[in-house]
């Protein structure tokens, strides 16, 4: 609690200086605003140590959200992480094809790595948004299920009912490998959008209750599967194209278009923005870009966090974002929508 301490007593300004008290006031805004809603990281892989590294399951995550007062995260593991390499431009992609059945066994081992965290480092699992609500009432971090790319499901609709059964809740369609859902951004166009299983994917995770995510899908694919649904739909983590605030233009094929924005907010849905900014205020900047273009009704919080450069790499800098949010211009309303209130939105309307 440390830097939550430090924001509210003025400690991180000069003492009685206008500043510090500004930033203790922020900060006890900030604090209220947390209470009052869930606030929910709704794209993830729980930082250096996550569920993207080797490292063996840790209490660092949960430790992170309660001195951050973050209520949940989409933890989101990734089914074709091992097929994954950087360009020399540092661009990540495929190296290799997987072999029969290589992601979905990643995927079953990944899973199990959630049930250790959850069974034994200080995270609850959230299956409903009741769940949500509960373990913000009792201030014990929460974590959501989230898978990022359906490649395991290899043409077997069946293996996303098992998913649902082992705790996942949200499914984003595709990832960087060839699947036969649809395109992704940074591939080369083979569907020309969302296919036939692609559809019938999305109507499964409507009939289980799992959350449906199109990041890194192609503005096409996108569009085709806002036209599926009938669910809201989330975009978990990108940035406006053009964004004068990011850090990086390194991403910047994985921005979308302000056409591509609005077919998601027309769901019902909303975008979440990645960390790639080079500091809070930077990052405030670039929620405001989309909110611009979308509304502050579909707009949240997606960090991706694991990805570098950026902020927020530690989540007890979480409150230090909604103070930065209401120091920017957002009001306590709207920093509560952008911080959760949005998402769990969509969530209560795609799980229940």
């Amino acid at each position: 609690m440390a830097s939550v301490q430090a924001m509210v007593s003025g400690g991180v300004g000069p003492d009685g200086s206008t500043n510090a008290a500004r930033v203790a006031e922020d900060g006890v805004k900030a604090l209220e605003v947390l209470r009052r809603v869930i606030s929910v990281d709704v794209h993830t892989h729980g930082g250096p140590q996550g569920i993207y590294s080797p490292a063996p399951p840790n209490g660092t995550l949960a430790a992170g959200m309660r001195a951050g007062s973050l209520a949940a995260v989409c933890l989101s593991e990734i089914p074709d992480e091992p097929l994954l390499g950087r360009n020399t431009a540092g661009i990540t992609g495929v190296s290799r094809s997987p072999g029969p059945n290589e992601l979905y066994r990643h995927h079953l081992v990944r899973l199990a790595w959630t049930d250790d965290m959850v069974a034994h480092h200080g995270l609850q699992r959230a299956l409903t948004a009741a769940d949500l609500a509960s373990a913000h009432a009792a201030g014990q971090p929460a974590l959501i299920g989230g898978v990022e790319g359906l490649d395991f499901l290899e043409g077997k609709l069946e293996r996303l009912e098992e998913a649902h059964q082992r705790g996942i809740r949200s499914a984003q369609l595709v990832h960087y490998t060839p699947n036969d859902i649809g395109d992704f951004q940074m591939g080369a166009v083979t569907h020309e959008g969302l296919t036939a299983f692609g559809a019938e994917v999305i109507r499964g995770c409507h009939r289980l209750g799992m959350v449906v995510d199109v990041a890194h899908a192609t503005e096409t694919t996108a569009k085709a599967a806002a036209n599926v649904s009938t669910k809201p739909l989330l975009l978990s983590h990108t940035a406006l194209a053009g964004s004068r605030a990011m850090a990086s233009t390194r991403l910047a094929a994985r921005c979308v278009s302000q056409n591509h924005a609005r077919a998601i907010a027309e769901t019902g849905g909303a975008i979440g923005i990645w960390a790639i900014f080079p500091d809070l205020d930077k990052y405030v900047e670039g929620l405001k870009e989309m909110a611009d273009v979308v509304g502050v009704d579909h707009v949240c919080v997606g960090t991706d966090q694991q990805v570098a450069p950026g902020v927020l790499q530690d989540y007890a800098q979480w409150v230090n974002l909604i103070a930065a949010m209401l120091r920017g211009g957002f009001t306590s309303e709207e920093a509560g929508k952008i911080a959760g209130g949005n998402y769990m939105r969509i969530f209560r309307a795609a799980v229940g």
